[in-house]
């Protein structure tokens, strides 16, 4: 499937404010420029700010700092301002770590993404238990410029790194009993202190999944990174799901399983609140949530004075790409 990314192929229609400041292109060409320049001469990558902000990044593993120098960048773009670094990194959900947006932020440093591995198990011919820098090798890391929208009706548009979660699927050889993919967050409560709360209400791991066309869909993708540098520790390092077209929580950070079923999985939030959060969890603006309305989100960067607020698409705006995926569906009971 051909992803169409120009404004004419996906109908963006946004104004001239919500395109990505001039400044921060230039910043991030001069990184480019730099970075190919010393590629080329077989020396090492200068230690240069972020392409996309000043604010550190977090010690990069040696696997991550091999890939940086063939990052396919802007890979799919979006004509959307890009939510500033530090909104994206100190506002989310990660409930491994507290259930405030600020939490994650404040809590995470003690979570250890080195080393790390992943089971694949299930409807495969190829299970295993893989390192992370084995499950990345084989692939280039792409930029994909997602927006990401939660269904808590706020949004950012984030910069990921990652690759195409259907390349990791094709290598360990699906069988035609495979319909669906479950993923499973770590479990560690001296990692995770969020999972040691005597009042929270999920039975740990976190557990998310998609039915398999969805998967293998091309806008999919297993993400490592953000912003340019290694995945922040509160944003789900060392490894995530970001699927654009579906609400936040479908996202799963922290990836330790990855499992090919035949029968549909139950995902952590549809077993808490099933008249809330269904399996689907596409985003669309004519599907209230039952406590609030999805027909707008806040956009991030926002505040009190300045709500930022917007429509919001079907399917997050990548209909022309997914919504054959649903072709029959009632998308009202499909939750």
């Amino acid at each position: 499937m051909l992803l169409k990314t120009s404004r004419s192929a996906l109908r963006w229609s946004l104004p001239e404010s919500q395109v990505t400041s001039e400044a921060l292109y230039l910043n991030r060409r001069r990184f480019l420029t730099v970075s190919a320049g010393a590629a080329l001469a077989g020396t090492a990558l200068p230690v240069l700010a972020n392409p996309y902000d000043a604010e550190p990044a977090e010690p990069t593993p040696a696997w991550f700092k091999a890939k940086q120098a063939d990052i396919q960048w802007g890979a799919i773009k979006a004509d959307d301002a890009l939510t500033p670094f530090a909104d994206a990194a100190r506002y989310n959900n990660f409930y491994e770590f507290g259930t405030d947006k600020g939490d994650p932020a404040r809590f995470a440093a003690s979570l250890r993404p080195e080393p790390w591995s992943v089971v694949i198990d299930g409807e495969v011919a190829k299970p295993g238990k893989l390192g992370l820098e084995d499950l990345i090798q084989p692939h280039r890391l792409e930029e994909r410029i997602y927006r990401l929208r939660c269904v808590e009706a706020w949004s950012m548009v984030v910069p990921w790194l990652g690759i195409p979660l259907s390349a990791l699927l094709k290598r360990v050889e699906p069988t035609s009993k495979a319909k669906y993919v479950r993923f499973e967050t770590l479990v560690d409560p001296e990692q995770m202190p969020g999972q040691r709360s005597a009042f929270g209400l999920i039975d740990w791991p976190y557990v998310e999944g998609l039915r398999m066309d969805e998967a293998m869909h091309p806008l999919s993708i297993l993400a490592v990174g953000m912003y340019g540098r290694f995945m922040p520790k509160q944003n789900g390092a060392p490894i995530r799901l970001v699927v654009p077209w579906k609400y936040g929580f479908k996202s799963i950070k922290s990836i330790v399983r990855i499992s090919l079923l035949e029968k549909q999985p139950r995902t952590t939030w549809e077993a808490l609140a099933p008249n809330e959060y269904g399996f689907y969890a596409n985003v669309n603006p004519e599907v209230s949530h039952p406590r609030w309305s999805q027909a707008t989100e806040r956009r991030l960067p926002s505040s009190l004075f300045s709500p930022n607020r917007i429509k919001t698409q079907l399917f997050n705006g990548y209909a022309d790409e997914v919504a054959s995926l649903y072709s029959g569906m009632d998308l009202r009971v499909n939750y």
